[in-house]
């Protein structure tokens, strides 16, 4: 069984001896924001993942249709649910929905509202730490990818990117260059030149 736990959360009424946690009391208790596997005795840190939070906009696949809800993936260890009343369209297992994080409940599900439908396309999983510079400042970069691609690019905080119509194909080579080298410098330069190199081809 695993779980995920947040800094301070106890692990353990017994001192155990496991990476990124502290014992006090002999108890033992999280360090880090991160997944706790019962079973294995282990604690695997979340860094680098997507942490929801409240208006966060993401990209999910739904997962289950239920009578009053619906599941989604988020590309994370985090479990969404759309609440079915609030959908004006019944959505279908594999829909790629673009949805606002409402809330996260007491289990550490995220509610999901305003979900919108994004039909054909494709779906694309970076890590979550390189979206902004997917998106750039004041929205430079996902501006730069849709013009010099004619597609439409929607992007996720959770790190899940969908693209439909024009170049899908060199849109998605941007993007995941992007993924790759998000930590270098001279980026967006990089990426208006070799959009510059593809006209026309």
């Amino acid at each position: 069984m695993s779980r995920i736990v947040v800094p301070g959360e106890l692990l353990a009424e017994k001192p155990l001896r496991i990476e990124n946690a502290i014992i006090e009391d002999d108890k033992t208790y999280s360090s880090v924001l991160g997944v706790y596997h019962e079973d294995k005795t282990s604690l695997i840190p979340l860094e680098g993942l997507w942490y929801p939070r409240r208006d966060d906009i993401v990209i999910g696949i739904v997962e289950d249709a239920r009578l009053n809800s619906y599941s989604v993936d988020l590309n994370s260890p985090y479990k969404g649910i759309i609440i079915a009343k609030f959908v004006e369209t019944r959505l279908q297992r594999g829909d790629v929905v673009e949805c606002e994080v409402k809330e996260i409940d007491e289990t550490k599900t995220v509610v999901l509202m305003r979900p919108k439908v994004l039909e054909g396309g494709k779906v694309m999983d970076i890590k979550p730490s390189k979206i902004p510079r997917v998106i750039g400042k004041a929205n430079t970069m996902i501006q730069q990818i849709q013009d010099g691609t004619k597609s439409t690019v929607m992007v996720g905080m959770n790190g899940r990117v969908w693209a439909r119509g024009g170049n899908v194909a060199l849109a998605t080579e941007i993007i995941l260059m992007i993924g790759e080298e998000a930590h270098t410098k001279g980026l967006t330069e990089r990426v208006k030149t070799f959009l510059a190199s593809k006209k026309g081809v």
